[in-house]
């Protein structure tokens, strides 16, 4: 039940998502030329770095928006394979960041007495959120930081999350045949 409730609060978002940048993209912004744009503009390292900490840090920027720019680099599956990597990185830094923000009484407080019902069907569904997090357009970070909050096992966040590396191969090859 846990895990329908949560999967069914974040349908309607990724739907809302979808249907906004469509409509950005149809009447607000071409983002074929804003892609071009950026470019022609930013230094490839200087991107990486921003997509990056923005892996690491609560995922901000959608992974599909980078995904859409690699199109327009000189070897665009050379660079998904880097953002598929940075992303895996990052989620697992997040973890990383979560067992040390364990360390700071009022947040190790908070998680032991305010979210204990909660914290025991994330323990019990850890894997499947990570996998979720792994897969679907939901901020891994954020599952991975999660499972380092829970002290769920390293070795099961880094297994599961190599799924990232199949969500980036199936994104890109989605946003591939909409790019130009």
């Amino acid at each position: 039940m846990f895990v329908w409730e949560s999967v069914k609060k974040a349908f309607i978002p990724i739907v809302l998502v979808v249907l906004g940048l469509f409509i950005f993209n149809k009447y607000v912004y071409d983002i074929n030329k804003g892609l071009e744009t950026i470019t022609e503009t930013f230094s490839t390292i200087g991107i990486l770095v921003v997509f990056f900490i923005s892996e690491t840090i609560l995922g901000l920027l959608p992974p599909e928006i980078f995904i859409a720019w690699a199109k327009k680099t000189a070897n665009p599956i050379l660079t998904v394979s880097i953002l598929a990597t940075l992303s895996y990185a990052g989620g697992l830094l997040s973890y990383f960041i979560g067992k040390t923000a364990l360390k700071i009484k009022s947040i190790k407080e908070y998680l032991e007495v305010k979210m204990a019902a909660n914290l025991k069907n994330t323990k019990k569904w850890g894997g499947f959120l990570i996998l979720v997090g792994a897969l679907l357009p939901l901020p891994f970070s954020i599952a991975c930081l999660a499972a380092g909050m829970i002290k769920y096992p390293f070795k099961n966040v880094a297994l599961f999350g190599l799924f990232r590396f199949g969500r980036f191969a199936a994104y890109a090859w989605a946003i591939f045949q909409v790019v130009d």
